[in-house]
């Protein structure tokens, strides 16, 4: 390996040194990665994963806390007269999904697995602590490993770890996610937004019962449901600045169960995306709106239930500078990619409201068939766990 490095010389051979050992470390990362995924636990149930990751860190010396915030794991590495204190966070929760792959590391839990990659991130966040205290003597700054449960449903864990004190004395904090439809070897910064707010919303609309045969005699909700569903299209399209992103989707409509009854109600649900503030409440009071007013338009009652998710995700300008000139200094160019925003929620995002941060990806697309994250047969290119902790290396080198 050769560093492409914008580091001074004494610097660059120390960390050629760190990133050697974390080479090395690959098949420690593969055997916990895989035995994660054999016994994988649902968001906000995790017992077994959290003394997994502070056993590993006892016995690496570190100091530890357990039950951060519910089920959280905080470890801390140090050294003598640090110069600044960095954190860096994996997500160790799992998804309610039947495991269909054929591989010997298939999920053992019916119903349950890592369809999300959070087994690779604790592995390699594991992997890059050991790392570390294999070259304490090249490292000039402490580091917190926050390993958070609960991301994949909300509240998730962000924000109860927080208050329980894991940014405690925190300069900076990175984090990074596997792709598995991003090629291998690729790795994605962003600075600003790179992950979306997510709400969601509940749309009820009351009319009145009655016989198929006499339309006239009765208020059919699934027609004004269809009519709202098609007025919801305008929020995006003509109230939306072009240059702004935002989803407003409805994901489900239920009503009825006769093909000659007209039903009395009619339930919609859906998600809203979106990045800008301004941008998501204007969502919201446009649904609520539209709603209200089209069911009134045409004789009908809807009740709209509103509930907010996480906040969108900002990258700090200068923590993202730190990740690509990291990235840079570990992988040829070609292999050093800006992504756009994406979609799908992320509660890192409670991290960089408090310290200055930035989250990236490493792109993991495994050979033959990829699918995406939370499909039954999900699956990664298990490299990407190496380039997720070089890249942390390459940041503590940074600075």
């Amino acid at each position: 390996m050769s560093l492409q490095t914008n580091l001074n010389p004494p610097l660059a051979n120390e960390l050629q040194a760190c990133l050697e050992t974390v080479e090395a470390l690959l098949p420690e990362m593969t055997e916990i990665r895989r035995h994660l995924h054999q016994y994988p636990e649902l968001s906000h149930q995790e017992v077994e994963t959290p003394k997994l990751i502070a056993d590993y860190y006892r016995a690496l010396g570190l100091d530890v806390r357990t039950e951060v915030g519910g089920r959280g794991v905080v470890a801390t590495f140090r050294v003598e007269e640090p110069a600044k204190t960095i954190a860096f966070r994996a997500d160790f929760d799992a998804l309610p999904v039947q495991d269909e792959k054929d591989v010997p590391y298939k999920s053992k839990n019916p119903g349950v697995t890592h369809a999300c990659g959070h087994d690779g991130h604790t592995a390699a966040l594991l992997g890059f602590a050991k790392s570390l205290v294999e070259n304490k003597v090249r490292i000039r700054h402490n580091v917190v490993l926050i390993h958070q449960f609960g991301e994949e449903l909300y509240p998730g864990g962000a924000m109860a770890m927080i208050e329980d004190g894991c940014l405690e004395n925190v300069d900076a904090i990175y984090g990074c996610h596997l792709q598995s439809m991003m090629p291998a070897g690729k790795m994605y910064y962003r600075e600003g937004y790179i992950q979306a707010a997510v709400d969601t919303f509940e749309i009820t609309v009351s009319g009145k019962g009655g016989h198929g045969a006499v339309p006239h005699e009765a208020v059919d909700p699934i027609v004004v449901a269809s009519h709202i569903v098609t007025a919801l299209q305008t929020i995006v399209s003509r109230n939306t600045d072009p240059l702004e992103q935002l989803v407003v989707s409805v994901g489900s409509i239920h009503s009825g169960d006769a093909n000659n009854v007209i039903p009395g109600e009619a339930i919609m649900t859906g998600t809203i995306r979106s990045y800008a503030p301004e941008t998501r409440k204007m969502a919201w009071e446009k649904l609520e709106k539209i709603a209200s007013r089209v069911a009134d338009a045409l004789d009908a009652y809807a009740e709209v239930e509103l509930e907010s998710g996480y906040d969108a995700l900002w990258n700090h300008p200068e923590e993202t500078a730190i990740v690509k000139k990291a990235m840079e200094t570990v992988f040829d160019g070609e292999n050093v990619l800006k992504t756009p925003p994406v979609m799908p929620g992320e509660d890192f995002s409670y991290y960089t409201q408090h310290v200055p941060g930035s989250f990236f990806f490493a792109g993991a697309r495994p050979e033959g068939e990829a699918y995406p994250h939370h499909h039954a047969k999900f699956d990664f290119d298990e490299s990407a766990m190496l380039n997720t902790a070089k890249t942390f290396m390459a940041i503590v080198h940074q600075y």
